[in-house]
């Protein structure tokens, strides 16, 4: 139940806030303007307000948001006053219909001087009223009526500062449309009687007048005819004697202008002979510029050619030179850095090093050994084993090639150097091996060439 209640309350609560402001919102017409009078402020809602063209109408009594407002038209609205009793001047009475066309400019100050637009209009009607009369009873009834254009400009300047404390201006000037006799008067009608007389005599007048300009206008007619046949003939005659004279000065002069167009015509073809033997003169020095031009850019052209062919030859043989040289250079080079690579190789691998090492003692311990043999076979030596068995003999002789063998033989040596018969022996002994060391180095040169590989030297 309570929930139920909860929900009346909460729909009417929704349809007080927004559904019944929807009742009460107003969009103003485009043609209409509605002041608005709340509590604090006047406000002009419409379009082409600041406030812009639409609010809320709340009702007047109730407390801070009601309004209350006016209504106003914010399109050109007319005036007008019909058979309006009026005086010149003179007291002459007179009617007359008097249109006047006025705007709203200030909409709010329109508001506060009145309450709806028929008020204003009652209210412009009699400051309208109060113009006319003012103004027409400062003048007489002729002129009135003939400067109408002049006496609605006169109302419409008279009414203008007044109109601006209503808020209102004039669109255009007044118009005074018709003026008439006012009742048990006829001054105006007298007025128009006399001015149709008036009329009557002046188209009576105008009538004669033209009817007499007619007939002079006949007879001198008929004088200028007759003129003009006499001037007509005299004017053949002296126009036949003229053209008789006209040609034949015209023959005259036809003959002197043949025999000056012929002078003329001979100067010009002399004058059109010189120009053309410029012309072809000229034209033979340009042909002879132009050929002289052609052969110097044919020589230009050749040697040009030439120079640039001997310079792509020497370009050539420069090339072909140093190609042969760069081939040269690394055939030469290719043994020795194969040599430096080897090196680089070995320097960085003591396996190698090693290996090497050990193939040289070899070699070296063959040759020693075989230059041993050499030796023995040379010397005339003799192995006498004076104890054990030949082998063990032999063996002994063997040692003569060990470090031990050798001390012993250096031993030996020094003392034959002592005695002059063995330092005579060890004299020619040398002698004899160099010798041979010669013989044998040049003939290893020989057969190897003049070309020496570098050895691989161990770190």
């Amino acid at each position: 139940m309570e929930l139920f209640i909860i929900i009346i309350l909460a729909g009417l609560a929704f349809f007080f806030f927004a559904l019944l402001p929807m009742l009460f919102r107003v969009v103003v017409d485009t043609n209409k303007v509605h002041i608005v009078q709340s509590r604090k402020k006047t406000t002009s809602y419409g379009t082409g307000q600041s406030a812009g063209n639409a609010y809320y109408r709340w009702p007047s009594w109730v407390p801070i948001v009601g309004v209350s407002r006016i209504v106003l038209p914010v399109n050109n609205f007319d005036l007008h006053l019909h058979g309006y009793k009026a005086y010149d001047k003179e007291r002459v009475p007179f009617e007359l219909d008097l249109t006047a066309f006025f705007r709203i400019a200030d909409t709010n100050k329109a508001a506060e001087r009145v309450s709806d637009v028929d008020a204003l209009k009652k209210q412009l009607e009699f400051i309208v009223q109060g113009a006319a009369r003012k103004i027409l009873a400062s003048h007489d009834i002729h002129q009135i009526m003939t400067d109408r254009a002049t006496f609605g400009e006169q109302f419409t300047q008279e009414v203008k500062h007044e109109l601006a404390n209503w808020g209102v201006e004039p669109v255009k000037n007044m118009e005074l449309m018709d003026i008439r006799d006012a009742d048990s008067s006829h001054v105006i009608t007298n007025i128009m009687a006399k001015k149709a007389s008036h009329i009557a005599m002046e188209s009576r007048m105008e009538v004669a007048r033209n009817n007499q300009a007619a007939e002079t206008a006949e007879i001198e007619a008929k004088r200028a005819v007759h003129v003009a046949e006499q001037e007509a003939e005299q004017q053949v005659g002296q126009r036949t004697a003229d053209k008789d004279k006209a040609v034949g000065i015209a023959q005259q002069k036809a003959q002197q202008d043949i025999k000056a167009e012929e002078a003329l015509t001979a100067q010009k073809i002399m004058e059109v002979a010189r120009v053309e033997q410029v012309k072809q003169a000229e034209i033979n020095r340009d042909a002879a510029v132009v050929l002289g031009e052609q052969q110097k850019k044919v020589a230009i052209l050749d040697a040009e050619g030439q120079l640039e062919a001997t310079k792509r030859r020497a370009e050539g043989v420069k090339t072909e030179g140093e190609a042969k040289a760069a081939a040269e250079q690394a055939m030469q080079m290719a043994p020795v850095m194969a040599q430096i690579s080897l090196a680089k190789e070995i320097g960085g691998n003591v396996g190698y090093q090693n290996y090497l090492v050990a193939l040289e003692s070899v070699k070296a311990y063959i040759s020693v050994g075989g230059e041993q043999a050499k030796a023995l076979a040379a010397a005339d030596i003799k192995v006498i084993a004076n104890a054990g068995t030949p082998s063990e003999g032999v063996k002994s002789a063997m040692q003569l090639f060990s470090s031990k063998g050798g001390t012993e033989i250096g031993a030996m040596l020094e003392g034959l150097k002592q005695m002059p018969e063995g330092a005579s022996l060890l004299e020619g002994l040398g002698r004899m091996l160099e010798g041979k060391a010669s013989t044998q180095t040049a003939t290893d040169d020989t057969a190897k060439g003049a070309t020496v590989k570098p050895k691989a030297k161990l770190p």
